[in-house]
């Protein structure tokens, strides 16, 4: 039971920010922190240079590969979900910094919460 929750939420994870990172990174959403219209412009509303929205964005399509890729080789679950946890974690913290309606960091949170589910299970 607890390796289909932790697999369930590895693909929602992996999707989730995947669909972001890759197909909505110059597209509006309602999610953008602060006024920002595109990623690069949300990084600058947190006040981050610009390179390091390609870093973070390097590092969370890498683990969300690797979280996929554990249902095949378990032995990278762990550190991926970890990774994706304390990016998730300051995301939530960045929009909190900047003011931003609850509802902007409700995507941060959800996988925030999601990626410590999985760690947790993981280290079980």
């Amino acid at each position: 039971m607890l390796d289909t929750i932790s697999t369930l939420s590895q693909f929602i994870i992996a999707i989730g920010l995947m669909n972001v990172w890759i197909f909505r990174f110059n597209k509006e959403t309602p999610y953008r922190g602060g006024i920002a219209k595109t990623m690069i412009e949300e990084f600058a509303e947190y006040n981050l240079p610009p390179w390091s929205c390609y870093v973070i964005g390097f590092l969370k399509i890498t683990a969300s590969l690797f979280l996929l890729a554990g249902v095949k080789f378990p032995q990278v679950i762990l550190p991926s979900a970890v990774l994706i946890l304390i990016l998730m974690l300051t995301a939530f913290t960045l929009h909190i910094m900047i003011r931003d309606p609850i509802k902007k960091a409700l995507p941060a949170f959800s996988l925030l919460v999601l990626s410590g589910l999985v760690v947790v299970i993981q280290m079980l």
